[in-house]
């Protein structure tokens, strides 16, 4: 069975951030994810991974303003300098959390730049970003997420493109995050996309398809895939990054690991 990891900013929100490292630690969790840790000093988190003796798994480079709807600056010609300075800053704190790979978020569409001038640039861009990872061992991860129901517009918007990016960016360091709820809506084929690709992927997300909630609330045949996982060798985690549909304990019924809660 594989390694799963709570999604901190989707599970347990019925608690303050510092307070959810421990409720996922007595649900059976070893190891943690979020969005971004950069509202809280690095000190402070790793002091709460260590209380609750979970791992850091995850978290992404900065996006940009994201309260202002921006998804990532990677891809964007006019944010260079950004961008690498979201990238020291998110090694900064990777470095403190010990946390092994970072995800980078691509972008938006922006009118005025063509797809060339794009693509040029997000190339650029992670190819510096895996080269400063590499410093501290560190994974760089991209993840193609669906612009038809969650992020309209999104750069990277094609598990194909995706794939076609990994060749280009060429770094052994960079590897493909595949969230199954968003390869669900992209592209389906799920199991023969994980068979054909499972020498690349550095990490795996979960959430059902329709309505991004816990798995055995929709269409995807998770014990099937988790079983395709294990029998194909994958070895890292998979992050539990959906929205329960009433509370999160109320829902980790699916989770193997949840009979040993409590530890």
């Amino acid at each position: 069975m594989p390694k799963f990891a709570a999604n901190l900013s989707f599970l347990f929100t019925d608690l303050p951030f510092g307070e959810r490292f421990r409720r996922a630690a007595a649900a059976g969790f070893q190891g943690v994810e979020y969005l971004f840790p950069y509202d809280w000093p690095a000190p402070e988190l790793a002091a709460w991974l260590k209380a609750a003796n979970v791992e850091q798994v995850l978290f992404n480079l900065p996006p940009g303003d994201w309260a202002a709807g921006e998804r990532g600056l990677a891809c964007l010609p006019h944010r260079r300098r950004e961008f690498a300075d979201s990238v020291e800053l998110a090694l900064n704190y990777a470095m403190v959390l010990d946390c092994p790979r970072l995800h980078c978020m691509a972008g938006l569409k922006r009118s005025g730049h063509d797809e060339a001038e794009m693509e040029a640039t997000y190339i650029a861009n992670l190819q510096f970003a895996a080269d400063r990872l590499a410093t501290i061992g560190a994974t760089l991860t991209i993840e193609p997420i669906n612009s038809r129901i969650d992020m309209p517009a999104y750069w990277l918007d094609d598990v194909n493109k995706a794939l076609r990016m990994l060749d280009a960016i060429d770094r052994g360091n960079v590897k493909l995050q595949l969230d199954l709820y968003h390869a669900q809506i992209i592209q389906g084929d799920l199991a023969r996309c994980i068979e054909a690709n499972i020498g690349r992927i550095g990490h795996i997300q979960i959430a059902d398809n329709p309505g991004r909630h816990e798995p055995g609330s929709g269409e995807i045949n998770f014990p099937f895939l988790f079983d395709r996982l294990d029998r194909l060798g994958y070895d890292g985690w998979v992050g539990c990054e959906y929205k329960p549909l009433t509370t999160t304990e109320a829902g980790l019924g699916w989770l193997p690991i949840a009979a040993g809660a409590g530890r």
